[in-house]
């Protein structure tokens, strides 16, 4: 099985929460980003 395969099938399996995962990790990421540049604002 392909990887190209795999990730298909992962993400027709996942339809209905892939697009609040997404959601959910670029909070992440935005709250890493701040967090890391807070101390230089104040």
């Amino acid at each position: 099985m392909t990887l190209l395969l795999q990730i298909k099938m992962i993400a027709t399996r996942s339809h209905d929460t892939l697009v609040q995962d997404a959601l959910g990790a670029s909070a992440l990421v935005v709250m890493l980003v701040v967090g890391l540049h807070l101390p230089s604002f104040i």
